[in-house]
């Protein structure tokens, strides 16, 4: 069930530049706090979220995590 909105984010996630180019509908595009800061969060359902940082125009430290 994952899969199919896991493979749109990630194929998302390749060619942004910024985290703003995410805020897609239904993407729920988020800024971390905490440990997380400087990392972005896209969920993907439920608990279950994407989460990256951008460098200079790329993304990196991507990670699928149950967020809660």
């Amino acid at each position: 069930m994952h899969v199919p909105k896991l493979v749109r984010v990630l194929s998302m996630l390749d060619a942004v530049r910024e985290p703003r180019d995410l805020e897609i509908p239904g993407f729920r595009t988020l800024a971390l706090s905490g440990s997380l800061r400087n990392h972005w969060s896209v969920s993907k359902s439920a608990n279950w979220r994407v989460i990256c940082r951008f460098v200079a125009g790329d993304v990196e430290l991507v990670d699928y995590l149950d967020y809660h």
